[in-house]
């Protein structure tokens, strides 16, 4: 029986602002990449997410950021010396990883976020930085990354165990990176040409592109962003087609041990 993990990006709300409708969402995910308070979060959001996330049985891990909260993490920085770049990962994750240690609900992975998990995607000492983050914080968390990528390239170089992720409401190039958000159409908006891609990804084992290609895929987690309209109507969405196909839901941290999920 095949199996996928869903995951979505939450705790971004921050103080009095509320971003993503996370109550709604953790029924129907297995897993939740937590924000550690550079792009948003903060340290009661974090407690309740983490909470929350606990008490709907749904595995947790670490999204960190540049350090970017006026740009909700996606804008492109760069000149960052590698060292406190490192810095600042280790710092997220060992915020998020204390956290969820004192709440009884430990953190089984780390997905980069936005940005940062963008530009690591496509050069390789950047995905190096975020890798030796993750290893020297806990060398035992999965690290989640898109395939065809130098984040993935520098996990298995580094002995990471990795967990390869799909988007449902991103469209790919003919390379196997996702289109650029600047780009008309990166964004999929339409619940029954997300559910058509994912299929195409999890149950053919493909992935269809913009310019027609179909690229080869074993995906471990799909995500699914929380903060875009209609998300919590497509995720439902994608479950039931999911599950229709005979496809199990659940935590890929909690089933895989292998060193790629």
């Amino acid at each position: 029986m095949k199996t996928i993990d869903l995951n979505c990006d939450m705790g971004e709300s921050f103080g009095a602002y509320k971003i993503g409708d996370d109550k709604a969402m953790l029924p129907l995910i297995t897993t939740a990449n937590i924000a550690c308070g550079f792009h948003a979060g903060d340290p009661v959001v974090m407690r309740d997410t983490i909470l929350a996330a606990k008490a709907q049985g749904v595995a947790i891990g670490a999204h960190p950021s540049f350090m970017d909260l006026y740009g909700f993490g996606r804008r492109r920085i760069s000149g960052e010396r590698p060292e406190d770049l490192e810095a600042q990962i280790i710092y997220q994750i060992a915020a998020i990883q204390g956290m969820a240690a004192a709440l009884g609900w430990p953190i089984t992975h780390v997905k980069t976020h936005g940005s940062l998990g963008n530009m690591a995607a496509e050069d390789a000492e950047l995905a190096a930085v975020c890798v030796r983050a993750v290893k020297m914080v806990d060398p035992s968390l999965a690290f989640i990354t898109l395939p065809y990528s130098e984040t993935m390239k520098a996990a298995e170089k580094a002995g990471l165990r990795i967990a390869c992720e799909i988007y449902a409401d991103r469209t790919y190039t003919d390379a196997g990176t996702l289109t650029s958000r600047q780009v008309d159409g990166a964004v999929i908006h339409d619940p029954q040409q997300s559910v058509d891609q994912v299929l195409s990804m999890v149950r053919d084992g493909m992935i269809p592109t913009t310019g027609g290609k179909k690229l080869p895929v074993e995906a471990a987690t799909l995500c699914v962003h929380g903060d875009t309209p209609g998300a919590v109507t497509m995720a439902g969405a994608l479950r039931g087609a999911l599950q229709r196909e005979g496809i199990q839901i659940s935590p890929f941290a909690l089933t895989t041990p292998s060193s790629r999920i």
